[in-house]
């Protein structure tokens, strides 16, 4: 695995996040496939298998703690918890635990216990003397009862007997078996056991199996990890690395003299283990019961970890708890995100999950008592409280942070002060009153890539799909796109949107003065759909509207082409073409610009909808040409044959021949496959759409993610039901 340090993690969106763990290897391409398209959610009828009375599933965020490094190797830690703060906690306490080597773990043996409780019992010190003269033998009667489980390795390590005395002065014996149960948490296997020997133990004792069942007790699976932090590393704002550390110590010790405390130590402690618990589909009721068991185990309840300093003025941690979970088995096979988050976290055995785990409760303890020692645990989670009240509220994105900010400065984290807010900061991203500009997305039907070498592309508007104002101001240029969560100040070193806003400038002779661009987007970007272009035609409209320059459409088209070299390298122009001009056309570029705009008697029955996976048109472009250069005669015959299908797709939109455009749209979509710009995710998004009814689909736009578009005659509600269900985005391309 890499490097678990993933710097700014949290300011990526969800599709970027797995797109980045993709790229540095945390995630396989499957796992990330399964990610994007929400397959990793339990679906209904599987969970019926595993559990009574089943009427739905519930939901819990499952994200990602990245930074640890445990016995020097890397982790990246899932977490499926619904309370604000633990993972960026943990994330920060793995971070900065780095500094001096990460945490060191050791779990000594890893044994489940099974426990025969005999009652009834005439003579309890004969009874002891059997069972001990026959301990071998015992021995080798539970383990007959799995052999598979010896031959990997597993099998019962153990037999110790002792004497209890019950509430009504009735003496007891209690057996424990100590089962070494390998990868597997074990429950099912030691229960097993344990009802294979009690027959003979009740033989030997004379007496009555009352009981026989594990222990949640693991404690012949204690699992122990240390962590130093770096005195000059525990320095806040406002507080020196000293007064942090003592802090630290001070709450340990709080903890260790009053059980009151101690309980809200150790909940701090699991909100960490029961988090990696979930989400590796161990039984975390268990692990909570072994872990608090343990705490008492004393005759007084006690924190798990204990915080000190040593002799080079540096803050030391230690945590010890039985930890007894489970790689396979379970609902493990059932449960593909328990499975995936295994897989996710790097963690290979069932020893080396309870070592993670054990550093993940360390980790957190120190986030909390950090913030206890300092701001104080409150301030953090009114943080996050108002996240989440922004988040009722339907903040939009590019608002998000602003809202959150003033509402915890407010001190009111109300519904009703994130809605003035709300209000406020909407009202300073509108533009001043003026005329709103617009440009056509576009959806190509059929002819990606081979329009790129001279042939035909079928393609259709995406009615106002981008809107741009422009009003002057005395110095300087912003523009804002909220839609995209943009707001730039343009410069001579600006990239992107507003390196295409400067050369427009440029091209217009408006360069040097001021002007403020408002933008509004309801085509996502690098999604193939045209924003690029729509966003050049919109703003070029905006300054002629607001500037009088009297451009007519082939002078906004041209400066708009411009602007896609300048994006794409070597575009085709049909992206810009209809953007401008807004309606259906038959297009080709070569040798020069030819356009066959289509009236159309009914808007075709299209559902588009994104991957979320960006597709850069630049690099599907290059990708092409690379392997265009190697090929040449054989590329120019698959283009041929997308050429022959744009043509005749002419005839059959214009007639409303659903049945053969879909078929063609079907043949295009295997071609662009077969030049490499499909993806699996849009391989699986176009077999979804087809299912629920689309006569055709196929990817739209450069490839290399993005989107599909989808033909569905008499099924445009099931085809979009479907891909919503699937977790995609669908778009609506008529007004």
């Amino acid at each position: 695995m890499s490097d678990s340090r993933i710097s700014g993690l949290y300011r990526l969106a969800v599709a970027e996040r797995i797109d980045e763990l993709q790229r540095r290897g945390w995630l396989s391409a499957a796992d990330a496939e399964i990610l994007r398209q929400g397959r990793h959610v339990l679906a209904a009828g599987v969970a019926d298998k595993i559990i009574e009375n089943v009427i739905g599933v519930f939901g819990l965020p499952l994200a990602i703690a990245p930074n640890f490094l445990v016995n020097d190797r890397d982790y990246l830690v899932p977490m499926v918890v619904e309370e604000p703060s633990i993972v960026a906690g943990v994330s920060a306490a793995a971070r900065l635990a780095r500094a001096a080597g990460g945490f060191a773990t050791d779990c000594d043996e890893s044994l489940l216990t099974g426990q025969l409780h005999v009652s009834d019992v005439a003579n309890v010190d004969s009874a002891l003397s059997a069972l001990q003269h026959e301990r071998d033998a015992l021995i080798s009667l539970a383990n007959s009862v799995h052999p598979r489980l010896v031959a990997r390795g597993g099998g019962v390590r153990d037999i110790d007997t002792r004497r209890l005395e019950l509430d009504n002065s009735e003496p007891a014996i209690v057996l424990h078996l100590h089962v070494d149960t390998c990868d597997a948490m074990g429950a099912n296997l030691v229960n097993t056991i344990c009802e294979a020997l009690a027959p003979r133990v009740a033989e030997l004792c004379s007496g009555k199996v009352a009981l026989r069942i594990l222990s949640n007790l693991a404690d012949r699976s204690l699992v122990t990890a240390i962590v130093r932090y770096k005195l000059d590393d525990l320095a806040v704002p406002g507080f020196e690395a000293a007064a942090v550390r003592d802090g630290i110590v001070l709450a340990s010790d709080i903890a260790a003299a009053d059980p009151h405390r101690a309980a809200t130590h150790n909940k701090g402690i699991m909100n960490g283990i029961d988090a990696l618990a979930i989400a590796t589909g161990n039984d975390w009721r268990a692990v909570e019961a072994g872990a608090h068991a343990f705490a008492a185990l004393s005759g007084r309840y006690s924190p798990l970890a204990t915080w000190s300093s040593d002799t080079a003025g540096d803050l030391i941690g230690e945590i010890r708890l039985p930890l007894k979970v489970g790689t396979v088995g379970g609902t493990l096979n059932a449960n593909a995100a328990a499975a995936m988050c295994l897989r996710l976290s790097g963690v290979t055995t069932a020893r080396e999950l309870g070592e993670l785990m054990a550093a993940v409760g360390l980790a957190q303890n120190f986030a909390a008592l950090k913030a206890l020692a300092t701001s104080g645990i409150q301030a953090g989670h009114m943080q996050l409280h108002a996240r989440s009240v922004a988040a009722e509220v339907g903040v939009p994105d590019e608002l998000f942070d602003q809202v959150v900010a003033e509402l915890v400065s407010s001190g009111d984290i109300k519904v009703w002060k994130a809605r003035e807010i709300l209000s406020s900061a909407q009202a300073l991203y509108q533009p001043a009153e003026t005329t709103l500009a617009t440009a056509a997305g576009k959806v190509i039907l059929l002819g990606e890539h081979a329009v790129v070498y001279g042939r035909h592309a079928l393609a259709i508007p995406i009615p106002d799909g981008v809107t741009a104002a422009v009003t002057e101001r005395e110095s300087g240029v912003v523009v804002t796109i909220p839609d995209w969560g943009l707001r730039q100040e343009i410069d001579g070193n600006t990239s992107g949107a507003g390196a295409a806003i400067a050369l427009i400038m440029r091209e217009l002779g408006v360069s040097g003065r001021g002007f403020s661009i408002h933008v509004r987007s309801r085509l996502p970007r690098a999604m193939g759909l045209g924003s690029s272009a729509a966003l050049a035609v919109a703003i070029v409209r905006a300054f002629d509207a607001a500037l009088d320059l009297g451009l007519d459409d082939a002078q906004v088209n041209a400066l708009a082409f411009a602007c896609e070299k300048l994006a794409h390298g070597t575009p085709s122009g049909v992206d810009n073409t209809i953007a401008t001009y807004a309606t259906p056309m038959l297009f080709r570029n070569a040798p020069t610009l030819q356009t066959e705009p289509l009236t159309l008697a009914e808007a075709p029955p299209l559902v588009v909808a994104c991957s979320g996976q960006r597709g850069l048109t630049r690099q599907q472009v290059e990708g092409v040409r690379s392997r265009y250069e190697r090929s040449p005669a054989r590329y120019d015959a698959v283009f041929d044959e997308i050429d022959a299908l744009s043509v005749a797709g002419v005839r059959a939109l214009a007639t409303a021949d659903y049945q053969s455009l879909g078929t063609m749209m079907n043949i295009c979509h295997g071609l662009l496959n077969a030049i490499q710009v499909s993806t699996p995710e849009l391989e699986s998004m176009v077999s979804i759409a087809r299912a629920a009814g689309a006569s055709g689909a196929k990817l739209t736009g450069a490839g290399g993610g993005g989107s599909i578009v989808a033909l569905c005659p008499d099924r445009v509600a099931d085809v979009m039901a479907a891909l919503e269900t699937a977790g995609f985005a669908t778009l609506s391309i008529t007004k």
